[in-house]
Order: structure tokens, then sequence, then C-alpha cells
């Protein structure tokens, strides 16, 4: 399943907070249009968070996980991607980010709607304004199975694809909240952005 020369790097990721670091520590920040699947991530050395999910959810199959993605939706922003898992009956995530506040989550959270909103004040454009609207169904990367989109050398298009498609809950009240728009504090905003790669 997984390509032997990837086999030691996967050995090591033995918790969902091992493979954090290993993105964290281990993997730039991918600026550019591509969506590798996990074995480009390893051979690049590079991911955005479309690739970091599709990462860490090849290295949570490997611990006995589904491999689960969500898609956080967003207004004047990219949509943000998680690789998510269960333990002890709660949701937790796992992803790549350019944002300090839009990584790791401890397995604490009862629905796929708490975790969700937890992104939500560090959910933010450059122009500082908080910008996530919604929320997917854990997606099960299973169906793409037949792709080989854990082992593949082409780029995995189909899944962000797929994820346009599926529907999303909304994180916002339908009534006149769901147009306002909202601002970051200034010291948070600054706190999301230390390490940033420009």
């Amino acid at each position: 399943m997984i390509a032997a020369e990837d086999k030691q790097i996967y050995r090591t990721l033995k918790t969902p907070a091992k493979i954090q670091d290993y993105l964290d520590e281990r993997i730039e920040y991918n600026k550019q249009t591509t969506c590798y699947g996990p074995r480009l991530v390893v051979r690049h050395k590079r991911a955005h968070c479309m690739e970091g999910a599709l990462f860490a959810a090849s290295a949570l199959r490997l611990l006995g996980h589904e491999p689960l993605i969500v898609d956080l939706a967003a207004v004047r922003d990219d949509d943000h991607v998680l690789a998510v898992f269960r333990k002890n009956g709660c949701w937790g995530a796992i992803a790549k980010s350019n944002y300090a506040g839009l990584r790791f989550r401890n397995p604490v959270y009862r629905t796929i709607r708490e975790l969700a909103m937890s992104y939500f004040e560090h959910f933010y454009n450059p122009k500082g304004e908080k910008t996530m609207r919604g929320y997917s169904k854990p997606v099960n990367l299973s169906r793409f199975d037949g792709l080989n989109w854990m082992t593949s050398l082409e780029e995995m298009w189909d899944v962000p694809t797929y994820l346009c498609e599926v529907s999303h809950s909304p994180v916002l009240p339908s009534n006149g909240v769901v147009n306002h728009r909202y601002w970051m504090d200034k010291r948070l905003y600054e706190a999301g952005r230390v390490g940033i790669k420009e």
C-alpha cells in the first residue's frame, strides 16, 4: 500500500500528534497550484492544506483510522481542508497551514460541528476578515482507492473537485448575521501569522 522508500517515514508517525509534527517540521508550505497525493508530498517535502490533509489521512489510515477529510468553506478566501480522526468518541484534526491557528486539534470535540467551529476565530484572509462560512461532513478517501491516492505519483485533483460538490453546513445563522463581515483583533491576527511563509 505504501511505497517501500516511504515506509520508514510512516513508521515514525505513531500518533496523530506525530503526524502533525511531521507536517509542521519536515514539510514546507506549498504556495503552488498543485494537488500532491501523499507520495508526492514526501518526495517534494512541501504541501498546502489539501495536500497535507491527504498525507495525514494516509498516515491515520495506517494507524487504523478511517481516512477522513473535512472541507471548511470560506468566502473571499481559500477553503481549508482537515484530516479528522476519532478517539474515545471525540473528534480531532490534523492540518497543514501557513496560519498557526489552523493546524492541530486534540480529539476533544463531540461533533464535527464543534470541531469545525474551533477554527472560526483563526480562519481569516490577509485583510484580517474572518472568512469561514461552512463545513462538510467527513469524506472517506477510500472512495478514491481506485485512483491509488495513497501511492500515486499523479496529482489528485479528483479529491478537491469532489469536495466542491459535497454539501456543506453553514456555521452562521440564516438571518442577517450571515451577511455581516467579521474582523480580527490585531493581536490575534499577528499571532496567527507567526512563522508565515510569504
